[in-house]
């Protein structure tokens, strides 16, 4: 029998999606193959602090979405930088230190799926899951990849981004006049929905710029794309495969947070779309399109606007989306004929391909 691959599952976080990360991990730890891998289980709390915790008290109230919670009481540990054994090093307790072939970092928003983590990985040469620290970066701030795709003429919504500093400076009337009510309000560097809002007034348009910036310096307000919600996932590196296309039909009045992870009847997902051929290929060309311009690999889900005169706009891409039981990324691969466990495997793979192809690289130069 093969050696088994050590795993480690990093999940939590200091991010306002910390309780989707929960559950998103759950899953995935679920899901893993015991024969083939050895999982670390590593739970990092609201404070940033890192924890190993033991499968069965890694969760509190794991099946009730709101109250979801970290277990409490597990091994302080750290992360050691540097092409060594022993990288997760325990800081109490008599826990040894691991040493992980992989990292799985299941966190969603900033301090996990924005290139921060990507980053500490990377210098403890630890091969990891999804996107690199560009791409990771990049797709998180929803101006800056915005940018990057009107340069690759990629069609975005239209919008206005604005710095916490400049919040005394917002014209509302100037803004109702370019986008249009309604429009949208949202951080630059938030998922998951957290923090958006959908304003039809100036009074709801200015309450939800100071609601934008509770949760990001930067935040964007885009005009409202009148389209069907349609998503992909994308899976690989250099070569990158895409899955069917799905479609979100929200229940609420925007595919808000509440929708996505608390009301299992917030969103309808239909799967695949009821879309003719030419629709199909055309959102599967530019969610690759989309992927490469913006630098991801491993995983990611593209998600669009298409419009009656079937012209498309890219909404936003999400590096490391989620992976709960209603989250659409694995279930538009189970409806692609890569199941579950499969997607998981793979993911993996590609992560250690990523990583001993980058050990290849020269790090020094010979003078003279």
């Amino acid at each position: 029998m093969s050696k088994k691959i050590r795993i480690g599952i990093l999940f939590g976080g200091r991010s306002a999606e910390h309780e989707v990360s929960l559950r998103s991990a759950n899953n995935i730890i679920n899901a893993l193959d015991k024969d083939k891998y050895d999982v670390v289980l590593i739970g990092i709390d609201k404070s940033g602090q890192w924890y190993l915790n033991e499968s069965s008290t890694f969760l509190l109230n794991a099946t009730d979405a709101k109250n979801v919670k970290l277990g409490e009481g597990g091994t302080s540990v750290v992360l050691k930088p540097g092409q060594q054994e022993n990288q997760l090093v325990p800081l109490s307790g008599d826990a040894s230190p691991n040493q992980l072939d992989v990292v799985f970092p299941v966190l969603h928003g900033t301090y996990g799926e924005d290139g921060t983590m990507q980053g500490l990985l990377k210098l403890a040469d630890i091969p990891f899951v999804g996107p690199g620290v560009l791409g990771s970066a990049v797709c998180m701030d929803k101006d800056v990849s915005k940018r990057l795709m009107r340069e690759a003429g990629i069609p975005v919504a239209k919008a206005h981004t604005y710095k916490s500093f400049q919040r005394a400076k917002i014209d509302l009337q100037q803004v109702e006049d370019d986008l249009g009510f309604p429009c949208f309000i949202k951080p630059a560097n938030l998922g998951s929905s957290v923090g958006i809002s959908k304003a039809t007034t100036q009074q709801e348009l200015s309450d939800a710029i100071d609601m934008a910036f509770r949760f990001d310096h930067k935040i964007i307000i885009e005009e409202m794309i009148e389209g069907r919600e349609i998503e992909c996932s994308v899976l690989g590196n250099d070569e990158p495969i895409v899955s069917i296309p799905g479609e979100i039909l929200p229940q609420h009045d925007f595919y808000s947070y509440e929708a996505k992870y608390l009301d299992d009847k917030g969103a309808l997902l239909e799967i695949p779309a009821k879309l003719n051929d030419e629709q199909v290929k055309a959102i599967q060309d530019l969610a690759i399109r989309t992927y490469q311009t913006l630098c991801c690999e491993g995983l990611s889900r593209v998600d669009v606007f298409l419009c009656k005169d079937d012209k498309i706009y890219v909404n936003e891409v999400n590096t490391l989306p989620g992976f709960t039981r209603i989250s659409m990324y694995p279930k538009l691969w189970e409806a692609s004929g890569i199941s579950y466990s499969e997607l998981l495997d793979r993911l993996i793979q590609l992560a250690i391909e990523r990583g001993e192809r980058e050990r290849k690289l020269e790090t020094s130069i010979t003078l003279g």
